[in-house]
């Protein structure tokens, strides 16, 4: 199991952007796939994007589809989430998750979770 560190977290203008990380340890990050869920106050833990373990496929629940980019870096052992036109209803925790598979338009999360990271979008 990996252990994953977020971070890029914030308070940001409704149209505004934020990248986040998610920087993993261990030696398994690059052979799966990884995604990011959020979890808004009061809601459940809901599916953000995800990615294979090579960065070549991705899939994005609708909502986000065109506003936001995931990428990894797996020489750094690292994902991103770029964040673009952001609205109030992108507010929520974003947790990063790995050791995942991404099969055929469905992201099936592994069992490795971040801490989350706040994100607050506000004017």
């Amino acid at each position: 199991q990996v252990q994953l560190v977020e971070s890029g977290g914030g308070l940001v203008q409704p149209g505004g952007s934020l990248r986040l990380s998610c920087a993993a340890s261990g030696h398994t990050f690059s052979t799966y796939g990884m995604g990011w869920f959020r979890q808004a106050p009061g809601k459940e833990r809901t599916f953000v994007a995800a990615i294979d373990w090579s960065g070549s496929t991705t899939y994005y629940t609708d909502s986000v589809k065109g506003r936001f980019t995931i990428s990894r870096d797996n020489a750094k052992n690292t994902g991103y989430l770029q964040m673009n036109s952001l609205k109030p209803e992108d507010t929520a925790v974003y947790y990063c998750n790995a050791e995942g598979y991404l099969l055929y338009g469905s992201y099936d999360a592994g069992t490795s979770w971040g801490q989350g990271t706040q994100v607050t979008v506000s004017s």
